[in-house]
């Protein structure tokens, strides 16, 4: 299981009708993004260290594409 900062951790309800409990990922503190995370849960705002068990999935989000534009020379003219 790899993640970044920022992506969402869910871990699925064990039980018929239990809900599914999510987390943003604040840190990552194993190699190469692996676990240990320090989450934050929605549910109640608690942050902690998380190690994810197979009930548990990454939701990754898109991230801004840095800009790949030349900086203006100083100075430069039109």
């Amino acid at each position: 299981m790899q993640a970044t900062t920022g992506d969402r951790l869910i871990v699925k309800g064990h039980h018929s009708g239990e809900p599914d409990r999510d987390a943003m990922i604040l840190e990552v503190r194993g190699p190469d993004g692996t676990p240990p995370f320090v989450v934050r849960w929605e549910e109640d705002g608690h942050e902690g260290f998380f190690f994810p068990g197979d009930d548990a999935v990454v939701q990754h989000f898109a991230r801004p594409e840095q800009s790949t534009a030349p900086a203006a020379e100083e100075g430069a003219t039109r």
